[in-house]
């Protein structure tokens, strides 16, 4: 479709062919055009090379949004600056219930930026990867990191309600299970188009609940922050798909969502060091 406005904004007449047994479209022009296009083509792919961050994965029929790698990066930052100084972040920003009746709400935030050790951190960033970038790819990378930390943040509180005092936790796990969430649910912008759209819906619920199941009941784990991350994720997800599909693509409205998303991990972070 690109190529073809190129060409016709060049005069040169073409025709767009669908061949569904192979699985694609071609673009056809008269054999006196075919030079004329290719140089077209060419100049107009040189002109507008850039990185495709949210990129296909055609045996899916989804696709993978790589900015999810900002994040791991963030996180793998926090981490390698708390463990060579001597986990200093940790002791600020911990999930501690004590603290936090005390008044330190910022814990609730902080805590799913931190992680015990190299292996929960690495377990967290296997599995956010592929969560969150599946998400960021449907909602855009600033409405999923919002959603998916915010999801965090409410299985933290979940935590601090129902475990008995004195409890700590840190990680980014409720985060992740809200990311696993969003994506449970995001057929459900399909209702009313799908022929059997409950069938659909009621696929991908079931699949991110047995993944859910799988990844985060673990008895060794935060189970209560994982329960409430992933019910997050579901109810963000559902809020997001009854969005239209510009707004949720919109560039300036996901450079917002980052904004706020930085504003409220700086002012926790902030409130922690102060």
């Amino acid at each position: 479709m690109d190529w073809s406005l190129v060409l016709t904004s060049q005069d040169i007449g073409s025709t767009l062919l669908h061949r569904p047994e192979e699985g694609r479209w071609l673009l056809a022009v008269a054999p006196g055009d075919y030079a004329r296009a290719r140089e077209a083509i060419r100049l107009y792919q040189r002109e507008n090379r850039t990185w495709e961050w949210r990129q296909p994965l055609p045996w899916t029929g989804m696709h993978f949004h790589w900015g999810v790698l900002f994040w791991c990066l963030v996180l793998l930052g926090l981490h390698s600056y708390d463990a060579t100084h001597g986990y200093s972040l940790r002791s600020r920003g911990i999930l501690d219930t004590q603290a936090i009746r005390a008044g330190e709400w910022w814990r609730l935030v902080t805590a799913v930026s931190l992680h015990a050790n190299i292996a929960h951190l690495v377990s967290n960033l296997t599995m956010g990867t592929l969560f969150l970038g599946l998400a960021m790819a449907r909602f855009g990378p600033g409405w999923t990191l919002l959603t998916a930390l915010l999801s965090g943040v409410i299985g933290n509180v979940l935590g601090w309600l129902v475990y008995p005092e004195p409890h700590q936790g840190l990680g980014a796990s409720g985060m992740v299970m809200g990311g696993l969430g969003l994506v449970a649910v995001q057929s459900i912008a399909a209702w009313g188009r799908h022929p059997r759209p409950l069938r659909f819906l009621a696929t991908g619920v079931l699949s991110g609940t047995f993944l859910f199941i799988l990844l985060g009941l673990d008895p060794n784990t935060d189970v209560i922050a994982h329960a409430g991350g992933y019910a997050g994720g579901l109810i963000f997800g559902i809020l997001l798909a009854q969005l239209p599909q510009p707004t949720i693509e919109h560039p300036a409205v996901n450079l917002l969502c980052e904004l706020l998303l930085a504003l409220l991990v700086i002012l926790a972070w902030g409130l922690a060091l102060r």
